[in-house]
């Protein structure tokens, strides 16, 4: 990065923490951003500091919202007894956009993986369990990706729920082993939610 001003490095090398961001990416977006007008830029970083500030976690599905309860959990007419297992705020928005779902969710935050540290009490497995507990849930639907994390999450979930008088399915067809729900079209995840399979 040698004859960039300092500033501009800073910019760079902070651009290019973002996930999918390389260095060339980074100063092309830099430069972008050096050429916004002064109002732009405000409004990028007000944007910014906004959602740092505002975006919590929804009180009963874990989803990002700005205030206690999402959309979908303040959405009187969605069916409570069932709950959808996403493992982050994305494949949420896939399984929403697919128009095929109208239940509940339940947000994990994560997936198994042992090598980046995270264990059962690293994502919202408790909380899963307490719901199912005090809720009149009839279905969980375990909507994990299908890679070797996301089956052993679900694993995870199956055995947890073990016992319990509600049904456990896992989403199925249309979803390619190592595939990412985030990147799924509209077609494939509602056919993955139509033909879930019992566990």
């Amino acid at each position: 990065m040698t004859g960039y001003a300092q500033p501009i490095q800073r910019l760079i090398k902070e651009l290019s923490r973002f996930p999918g961001i390389g260095e060339k990416t980074a100063t092309r977006l830099a430069n972008h951003i050096l050429r916004a007008s002064e109002e732009d830029a405000g409004r990028l970083a007000e944007s910014i500091m906004e959602v740092k500030k505002k975006i919590r976690l929804c009180t009963v599905c874990y989803n990002l919202t700005d205030g206690d309860l999402c959309d979908v959990c303040a959405d009187s007419s969605r069916d409570r007894g069932i709950i959808c297992v996403v493992e982050d705020p994305d494949s949420l928005i896939a399984v929403e956009e697919s128009r095929s779902f109208s239940g509940a969710y339940h947000v994990l935050h994560g997936v198994l993986s042992p090598a980046d540290g995270i264990g059962p009490d690293n994502l919202k497995l408790k909380e899963l369990a307490e719901r199912v507990e005090t809720a009149e849930v009839r279905e969980v639907i375990i909507a994990t990706n299908p890679n070797v994390q996301g089956e052993a999450t679900a694993l995870l979930i199956m055995k947890l729920l073990q016992g319990t008088k509600v049904a456990v399915t896992r989403i199925a067809l249309g979803v390619p082993v190592g595939g990412d729900l985030k990147y799924m079209d509209r077609m494939t995840m509602a056919k993955a939610i139509e033909f879930r399979r019992g566990t």
